[in-house]
């Protein structure tokens, strides 16, 4: 080696130690860093009144980073969250607010998880600062909790969000953002702090699109249904949260399709009616999604009027009348198709539910039977088959007694090809097996028997796998007492329905018509405290007990309630948090 290229060497060598010596790492090993930042000075002091500041300075312990402060740092009550601006510099904090504050005003600054430790992103906990542009720090409290109507699989409550507008204002939880702002925490519980008195409306979303107002299409919400006036510390608050889809039902458009005439609807509807005098006779429909089909199996290049009422889930209506054209079209008609509850289980009456894409019109019962083996079959006939509804020929029920002495587990609903002709004298192609498995009596459950702990009428109760599928359903008119009997062992729940509009099934409430959901009210195995529960073979479980859940309204405070639902803490006060929680009902 020459000497040339010894200096070469050395001097790529001595880079690499002087880069690897200025180079700064975390030290290997140790104790992982789990101490969240602590605040050593801010600027105004928490507490300070008589101030306007133009930004908001924080000094902490150590190097930090801020994750998502748009969303994060709730600020109450409401400002122009567009204009501020948030920066972090090292241990420092910098909240810009780039705006006019209002007099006599009592700010909240919660900045939850948003301040973080810059290495192993451990948040600051429980930090808070309140400031007032007045003479006093407005200190009313707004608390309480929410649920689901349905018992959501995320019961951490996450993206909840509970609101305060003041009564005067004419924007709401869909339009705006709200005056007073808080997050639910994990056990749905919350609490808005340094209220001004007054009247305010109060409503609950699930914030899933971080926009901090609901979207009343596909997040639930729920609301109080009158205002509060708060003038002291209001508690015990309850809301429970649905899904309403509250956007305009209206007909989007209407015309020919093939040979028939569809009607384009904004949204699902949970119901409709068809008026004309040809109805069942030459006039059928079909409702598939927001697609409502008009059939005739006469008209041809000619109009008539029909009358269409669509009712949703929510209880909107649309009322009118269309002229119906029924051309002649050389398209190639839609093929019938069949969809059935196979799987299902059965004691001794075997129920088959047969769904079609079109109404139904003729059935060649020499071709349809329950068969078991190679050569037995039980023959279906007309006394066997319902139409649940009679002006919409889209579902068939079929029940038929399996006599005991059959000893067979497995049962087929055979229908052959040409079996089930539609409106469009279209038979079905395609043969259909649907399998039901015969269950045997010794082993299984005896029963069920309880009671719904309300005066309400009518109920509706349902007995639910853990998938929630309706097995059995009762609907009691003059009693609140209830029986399931032949029941499979296995888990199950148990839930009640407070029909109070008496349509025989669960209806959401409507903000706009200021109504709540229809109550809804599941069985909670005292020992487990879970909705479900395992029913053995042989057993009966007897003086089941559903009890009521509270309605969205304001409760008077039980004596566990004397602490506050979720940890505060104020800035620079060494508070400990609290570590029980108030107990509340279910």
């Amino acid at each position: 080696m020459n000497k040339t290229s010894y200096l070469f060497i050395s001097a790529i060598i001595f880079s690499i130690l002087v880069s690897s010596c200025a180079k700064q790492s975390s030290p290997m090993g140790g104790p992982k860093d789990e101490t969240p930042p602590k605040l050593l000075e801010s600027d105004p002091k928490s507490e300070s009144t008589n101030i306007k500041p133009s930004e908001i300075n924080l000094v902490f312990s150590e190097f930090i980073k801020l994750d998502n402060p748009t969303k994060q740092i709730i600020i109450t009550p409401k400002i122009n969250g567009d204009e501020v601006e948030f920066l972090a510099t090292r241990n420092r904090v910098n909240i810009k607010l780039n705006q006019e504050l209002e007099e006599s005003t009592t700010y909240v600054f919660n900045f939850q998880k948003s301040i973080q430790d810059i290495t192993e992103s451990n948040p600051t906990e429980n930090l808070r600062l309140v400031f007032s542009t007045g003479n006093e720090i407005d200190s009313l409290r707004f608390s309480g909790r929410v649920d689901y109507i349905f018992p959501d699989r995320n019961k951490d409550f996450k993206d909840i969000l509970i609101g305060l507008y003041n009564l005067e204002d004419t924007t709401d939880l869909f339009t705006d953002l709200p005056y007073y702002i808080s997050q639910v925490d994990t056990a749905g519980r919350f609490l808005i702090t340094n209220i001004k008195a007054g009247k305010y409306r109060a409503y609950a979303w699930h914030d899933d699109n971080n926009s901090l107002k609901a979207e009343f299409r596909n997040e639930a919400y729920g609301f109080l249904p009158d205002p509060v006036n708060i003038q002291q510390d209001v508690s015990d608050v309850h809301i429970n949260l649905f899904r309403g889809d509250l956007s305009e039902l209206k007909i989007n458009r209407s015309g020919p399709s093939g040979n028939n005439f569809d009607v384009i609807i904004s949204k699902p509807i949970s119901d409709y009616e068809i008026i004309h005098p040809d109805k069942n006779e030459k006039l059928f429909s079909r409702l598939s999604d927001k697609n409502l089909r008009l059939y005739h199996t006469e008209m041809r290049d000619d109009s008539t009027q029909v009358q269409i009422i669509l009712k949703d889930s929510v209880g909107f209506t649309v009322d009118t009348t269309l002229y119906a054209h029924f051309e002649t079209s050389d398209r190639k008609k839609e093929e019938l198709e069949i969809t059935s509850n196979s799987g299902k289980s059965f004691l001794r009456n075997l129920k088959a539910e047969l769904t079609f894409n079109k109404p139904l019109l003729k059935i060649n019962y020499d071709s349809l039977f329950v068969k078991y083996d190679t050569a037995g079959i039980i023959p279906i006939t007309e006394e066997n088959l319902h139409l649940p509804d009679s002006a919409k020929r889209t579902k068939l029920l079929i029940n038929i007694t399996v006599p005991d002495t059959i000893k067979h587990e497995t049962f087929t609903v055979f229908a052959a090809d040409s079996t089930f002709q539609d409106v469009q004298n279209i038979w079905n192609k395609n043969k259909l097996e649907a399998n039901y498995k015969k269950l045997k009596q010794e082993s299984l459950a005896d029963g069920i028997t309880g009671t719904v702990d309300t005066e309400e009428r009518p109920i509706i109760v349902q007995l639910l796998n853990k998938k929630e599928e309706i097995l059995q359903e009762i609907y009691l008119q003059e009693t609140n007492s209830f029986e399931f009997t032949f029941i499979e062992a296995g888990d199950y729940k148990l839930r009640a329905i407070i029909d109070r509009n008496k349509n025989k099934r669960w209806d959401p409430g409507n903000y706009e018509e200021n109504r709540q959901p229809e109550p809804v009210y599941y069985f909670i195995d005292e020992e487990t405290r879970k909705d479900e529960f395992l029913l053995r073979g042989g057993w009966t479980l007897n003086n089941i007990i559903i009890k009521p859940k509270r309605d969205s309204g304001i409760y008077m405070p039980s004596p566990e309630d004397d602490l506050p639902p979720i940890e505060e803490q104020a800035v620079e006060k060494n508070e400990t948090p609290v570590d029980k929680a108030p107990k509340t009902d279910q």
